[in-house]
């Protein structure tokens, strides 16, 4: 089991790299930027070209059955979760297989009502909520037989 990370934006990166140390597991950040883990033994930085969806291109290529990927990017966990991974959002949902499409159908519809201006757009703040059950979800899924 390897960890995956969408690097760019994730606000959880350090918390990943701490609980890969506690189960001696591999990860990868990935971003179209070089990130601090560098000279960390578990750590690899991946840099990918400064291209649009880049980084869910690498991940998708190189993620494996029973790896985890930490991405807030829903169709890179719709691609993640067909290659039977168990993928993780940075404040703790976790993205199966059964729900999925019903995600992704939301996420496009949202988008579109977006941009036809009937919804406006906005993010709720990061909260230690959020980052509790972030650390919560991955001990579950590093836990959980495949």
């Amino acid at each position: 089991m390897e960890i995956y990370v969408d690097g760019d934006a994730c606000p959880v990166k350090d918390e990943v790299v701490k609980v890969a140390e506690r189960h001696n597991l591999k990860v990868h950040m990935v971003s179209n930027t070089w990130l601090r883990y560098g000279r960390h033994p578990l750590v690899t930085s991946v840099v990918v070209p400064e291209e649009p969806d880049a980084a869910d291109i690498w991940i998708a290529e190189n993620i494996k059955q029973g790896d985890i990927a930490i991405t807030a990017d829903i169709p890179l966990a719709s691609r993640c979760v067909a290659e039977g991974a168990k993928v993780l959002d940075p404040k703790g949902k976790i993205f199966t297989e059964d729900a999925i499409g019903m995600t992704l159908a939301v996420r496009d519809l949202m988008t579109n009502l977006r941009e036809s201006g009937e919804v406006k757009s906005y993010s709720p703040a990061f909260t230690k909520q959020d980052r509790s059950r972030f650390l919560s979800s991955l001990d579950q899924l590093i836990h959980k037989k495949n």
